[in-house]
C-alpha cells in the first residue's frame, strides 16, 4: 500500500499495520486484456471466475451511460457481458451437474445461456462469432487446449478489444510447465493472478503452489511416478482403486514425485532404442512392470535410492503397488515422447496382454485416441496372483 496511507493511519493514532492491497471487483473498463489466473488444484481459480460473473450481474444493472465505458471502440461487444467456456474433457469432473450451471468445489453459479463446452480453438472461434455482444470470455483450464488457442486469443483481443480470463494450471503434477499451450499463454498474458492453497499434508501449514498426484491401494498412499500420463480426466471424488488418481496441493517439502531419474536414465532411452528397431529391452522392462515390478529396473532403482525409513522413502516404495505401470509407461512413450509407433504400441499391448480399456481412456485424455477393439487378444496365459505389497507402509 502507498506510504501516504500508512502515514494517514499513523496520524489517527493507530498502531503500525501491515496494510495489504484490497481485493477489488473486476474492472470492466479495460479492453484487450489476457488475464491468467494460476495456482494448484483447489486454489480457487474457478471460484475467481465465478466472482467475475457475479460482478457482471451488478454492473449490467447500471445506467446506459456506463455502456460507453465498457464497450471497446468500434466493437459491438460489451465487456460487462461474460461468457464461460469449459473444456469438454473437464466436464466429467462434475457429472450430473446441469448444463447451464458452473459447478466448482466451493459452490455453483447458474449461467443460463452464457456457458458452453468446447474442445478446440476452432470451437472457441465459432462460439465467439455466435455471441458478438459478449466482451469478456472466461476460458477454464485453458492449458488443456491446442497451442493455436493462444494465437486466436491474441487476435481477438487485438482486433476486437475482447477480454479473456484464463483460470488454468501452469505447472503440472511434475512441477514442470504444463505443456506448450501454457507457455504460449504466459507470453500472451498481460495480467497474472497467482493463487495458493494450504499444503494439504496433515502436519503442514505452509502455502502450496504444487499439485500432488497420488493413488490409494489397499489403504496405502502411493505417489504417481514421473512417467504417469500427463493428463488424466476424472471427477473430484476420492478414489481407492489404484487406477484413478487423487490430487492434493502440497508445498515443495511435501511434494513426492518418484521415478524422474528412472524416466530419463532408463525408460526414455529404452523407447529411443525401440524407435531404432531394437524392442527387446523395452519389451522385457514392460513385462516386468506388468507382472513383477519389484524386479524391474524401476523397482531396483526405487529400492536402491529409497531404502530408508523416512516418510518420503516409504511413499516412494508404495508407488510400486500402483497397477498398470506398463500401460502408463507406454502412454508416456507414445503420446508424449512420440518414440514408438502405433503399430509397435499395438504389438506390445497384444504380446504383453495389457489392459486395453485403460489405454483407450488414457490415450483419449492425452489427445492420441486409439481403438483396440479390432486387435486380436493375446493367447491365454496362466493366471497370476496380484502383486503383493511387501516391506511398505
Amino acid at each position: 500500500m502507498d506510504s501516504h496511507y500508512r502515514s494517514f493511519f499513523e496520524t489517527l493514532g493507530l498502531p503500525k499495520l501491515q496494510v495489504h492491497h484490497p481485493l477489488n471487483h473486476f474492472d470492466f473498463r479495460r479492453p484487450g486484456r489476457v488475464i491468467l489466473v494460476v495456482g494448484p488444484m483447489g486454489a480457487g481459480k474457478t471460484a475467481f471466475a465465478a466472482q467475475v460473473w457475479r460482478d457482471s450481474r451488478i454492473v449490467l444493472k447500471k445506467s446506459d451511460s456506463v455502456r460507453a465505458l465498457t464497450r471497446p471502440c468500434g466493437s459491438k461487444a460489451d465487456l460487462r457481458r461474460v461468457f464461460f467456456l469449459r473444456s469438454r474433457l473437464d466436464k466429467r469432473r462434475f457429472e450430473g451437474s446441469p448444463e447451464d450451471v458452473l459447478t466448482y468445489r466451493g459452490g455453483c453459479e447458474q449461467l443460463g445461456g452464457s456457458i458452453a463446452d468446447i474442445s478446440s480453438s476452432f470451437e472457441l472461434e465459432r462460439v465467439v462469432e455466435e455471441h458478438p455482444e459478449t466482451g469478456t470470455w472466461i476460458l477454464d483450464e485453458a492449458s488443456f487446449y491446442d497451442e493455436r488457442i493462444a494465437y486466436v486469443i491474441r487476435r481477438l483481443t487485438a482486433e476486437r478489444g475482447l477480454v479473456f480470463i484464463l483460470p488454468t494450471l501452469i505447472l503440472n503434477f511434475r512441477n514442470a510447465l504444463f505443456n506448450d499451450t501454457a507457455g504460449l499463454l504466459l507470453d500472451a498474458a498481460r495480467d497474472v493472478f497467482p493463487l495458493t492453497a494450504y499444503c494439504e499434508h496433515p502436519d503442514c501449514l505452509e502455502d502450496s503452489s504444487y499439485t500432488y498426484r497420488y493413488y490409494v491401494r489397499d489403504g496405502l498412499e502411493c505417489p504417481a511416478f514421473y512417467f504417469d500420463p500427463l493428463i488424466i480426466v476424472g471427477g473430484d471424488q476420492q478414489h481407492d482403486d489404484g487406477l484413478e488418481p487423487n490430487y492434493a496441493t502440497r508445498c515443495g517439502g511435501h511434494h513426492v514425485l518418484p521415478g524422474k531419474e528412472y524416466t530419463y536414465l532408463v525408460l526414455k532411452p529404452l523407447g529411443e532404442r525401440a524407435a531404432a528397431g531394437d524392442l527387446g529391452d523395452l519389451r522385457q522392462e514392460l513385462r516386468l512392470l506388468h507382472s513383477d515390478p519389484d524386479h524391474s529396473a524401476l523397482g531396483q532403482w526405487i529400492y536402491q535410492h529409497h531404502r530408508g525409513e523416512s516418510e518420503r522413502d516409504q511413499l516412494c516404495r508404495n508407488a510400486l503397488v500402483v497397477p498398470r505401470l506398463a500401460e502408463r509407461a507406454l502412454v508416456y512413450l507414445f503420446a508424449e515422447q512420440n518414440l514408438i509407433s502405433e503399430q509397435v504400441l499395438r504389438d506390445l499391448v497384444k504380446d504383453l496382454d495389457l489392459d486395453r480399456s485403460f489405454l483407450v481412456q488414457r490415450l483419449a485424455d492425452n489427445r492420441r485416441p486409439l481403438d483396440f477393439s479390432c486387435d486380436p487378444p493375446a493367447l491365454p496365459r496362466a493366471p497370476r496372483e496380484d502383486h503383493k505389497a511387501e516391506n511398505r507402509v
